[in-house]
């Protein structure tokens, strides 16, 4: 891990956290997870929540599990927790009911590998709701939309007057269902598990001017269903072809479909 990242979740991100959300029923994605929690009855089961922060959603289920990659959010976990990350779970295969993750995936080095160990560590037929903020912009790790353009030199000034142009639906529609149509052609007549396409940014640890100025990668939903679909899994959360090509942001849930693990 980057240690400038380290210091960055260590002490920069999770001291400002504290002024956030301070109850479950007040941050954002607690509409969405009760709503997963209560459809599928996961209230007992076990679950593991994958960039835990300080545990906000503890005690939604009994058998919560949290990870997180700061060590220095454990004083807020009263249950288990540990300090790792998404891409190395220390847990053995087929431990978890369901795993849930919020605006994580989108700052993990090597997201595939946080996909397969999160994929490693369910149950089969286990449940996964994933929340990354998707399509993660490049101009946001410099600040571009929130700054002056007094800021910026000739070049800056040119990029940050073509961001209402580029962030526009119409623009990125015409950038991504091209490059979505060609990758479901190539998933559906490979026959073979696809791999996880993204692209990789350049995060900014020193200033925080904007949300996502510290991802370290953009990611297409529609790329993250193809990735589990071609691996048997179900897109619960949009079933049909049509939904899935035009997929725009949210979560996504899946359902993992895989041998069970042999008697003992």
């Amino acid at each position: 891990m980057d240690p400038k990242a380290q210091h960055f979740y260590d002490h920069i991100f999770y001291e400002k956290g504290k002024q956030r959300a301070t109850s479950a029923e007040a941050h954002p994605f607690y509409p969405a997870l009760a709503q997963f929690l209560n459809t599928y009855s996961l209230h007992d089961k076990s679950c593991l929540e994958v960039g835990c922060g300080r545990g906000i959603f503890q005690d939604l289920v009994s058998a919560y599990t949290g990870v997180d990659l700061s060590n220095s959010v454990a004083a807020d976990l009263r249950k288990p927790f540990f300090a790792c990350s998404a891409t190395a779970l220390p847990f053995a295969d087929n431990t978890f009911d369901a795993i849930w993750s919020y605006a994580v995936l989108e700052h993990v080095p090597g997201p595939e590998q946080a996909l397969q160990e999160m994929r490693r560590v369910l149950k089969p037929n286990g449940f996964l709701p994933l929340a990354p903020a998707w399509q993660c912009r490049p101009w946001a790790a410099q600040g571009y939309p929130v700054r002056p353009y007094a800021d910026f030199a000739l070049p800056g000034k040119l990029i940050k007057a073509s961001i209402p142009l580029r962030d526009s639906v119409p623009y990125r529609s015409i950038i991504a269902f091209p490059r979505r149509l060609l990758h479901w052609l190539t998933t559906t007549y490979s026959r073979n598990p696809t791999r996880f396409s993204y692209g990789v940014l350049n995060p900014n640890y020193e200033h925080f001017w904007m949300s996502d100025a510290d991802a370290v990668n953009s990611m297409d939903p529609f790329d993250a269903i193809l990735w589990f679909i071609s691996r048997g899994d179900s897109c619960l959360s949009h079933p049909t072809r049509f939904r899935q090509f035009f997929v725009r942001n949210g979560a996504l849930i899946f359902q993992i479909h895989k041998n069970p693990a042999p008697a003992s």
